[in-house]
């Protein structure tokens, strides 16, 4: 049965867009599932960052269908999808685009821009740690201000826009580590794994077929911009802010509140914009279940990918074989709830 397609009026109220986003939410999950097999909660990740306006880096070897799968995604959206390869010799304004010298029909000569493939609602940035940091420095102010600049004139995105990156691990050859500026603008840093015996085995009855299904639109524009809006809204009480400013400043070595095991080996913590995305997820996933309300489990079901690339690791970490979601994991134990709550034994 063909699903509908789902849409809310200007004059909703915020309890009928939550409700609407929550029915979108499971229709989107739906009709990808069609296509893509398994890999359930980076398909849920990408939702909440897409309602929370947040853009999301996806991370994974080649192969696991990251590219397919955000472009199934988007399928089930009435919106302008462009993706782009990046490679080493990408420019940025092969990104931003550029002012051209353009010629009438009178003769007159007269400079004009050429919009870039930024100028979107969904772009994906295909394999973006392939290209130097020049390039990649193109994208920073569209996905900060959704806005570009170019001879002196600033360009206005469309809404709702929103950068979804794949990149390959960075020990790989003819990688470029993504600089902390630019991965601090990512909501999530989603990390895709192998799939599973079975699912890997309908993976390949799937593919081996002479084409993919088509994949019906659920939502359109202006509906995905009144959700995100009504998520911009849902309710998030002082000990749930309280709990995510505690998460983010527990990270940072030095302060009172860091643990002894993030002295050892953070050499630094994340910034307030981490405690920004906790909440805006925590709002996202409440309003894709269908609640007008966040929790503490909302906060804490997005800690590693909200702070797993916000922190870096020193030596002594490395040297151990720590890596960021194990402290993130120790810093979900160490930071209780509620602030009078008794703190928990530190972890050396």
């Amino acid at each position: 049965m063909k699903p509908t397609k789902i849409s809310i009026p200007e004059t909703a109220t915020d309890a009928e867009a939550i409700a609407a986003l929550a029915k979108a939410g499971d229709a989107i999950r739906a009709e990808v599932a069609k296509i893509i097999v398994g890999q359930v909660d980076v398909i849920n990740e990408v939702l909440t960052a897409f309602f929370a306006k947040g853009h999301c880096v996806i991370e994974g070897v080649p192969g696991l269908a990251k590219t397919l799968m955000i472009s199934s995604l988007t399928e089930t959206m009435s919106l302008d999808f462009t993706r782009v390869q990046f490679t080493p010799d990408l420019m940025p304004t092969d990104i931003t685009g550029t002012t051209l010298l353009n010629e009438d029909e009178h003769g007159k000569r007269h400079f004009a821009f050429s919009k870039g493939p930024v100028f979107t609602n969904i772009l994906l940035a295909d394999e973006i740690n392939r290209t130097p940091p020049k390039t990649q420095a193109a994208l920073l102010e569209a996905m900060a201000e959704r806005n570009v600049s170019v001879g002196g004139e600033t360009y206005k995105l469309p809404e709702p826009f929103l950068v979804l990156a794949t990149q390959n691990p960075i020990e790989q050859e003819g990688t470029y580590n993504l600089p902390e500026a630019q991965l601090d603008r990512f909501l999530f840093l989603v990390r895709i794994d192998y799939p599973s015996l079975s699912e890997e085995e309908q993976i390949l009855l799937s593919t081996t077929l002479d084409g993919l299904p088509k994949l019906d639109q659920i939502i359109d524009g202006p509906t995905i911009v009144r959700m995100q809006n009504a998520v911009r809204r849902v309710a998030v009480s002082r000990e749930v802010a309280n709990y995510a400013a505690r998460l983010a400043r527990a990270t940072r070595p030095g302060l009172d509140e860091a643990p002894d095991f993030v002295n050892q080996w953070v050499r630094w913590g994340c910034g307030p914009r981490a405690g920004q995305s906790l909440l805006l997820a925590a709002k996202s996933h409440a309003g894709l279940t269908g609640r007008n309300e966040a929790t503490f489990d909302d906060v804490r079901r997005f800690v590693h990918p909200v702070l797993r690339h916000r922190m870096g690791l020193n030596f002594a970490a490395v040297s151990e074989g720590q890596s960021t979601d194990d402290v993130v994991d120790m810093l979900v134990k160490h930071v209780p709830e509620k602030a009078s709550a008794a703190a928990p034994q530190k972890v050396a």
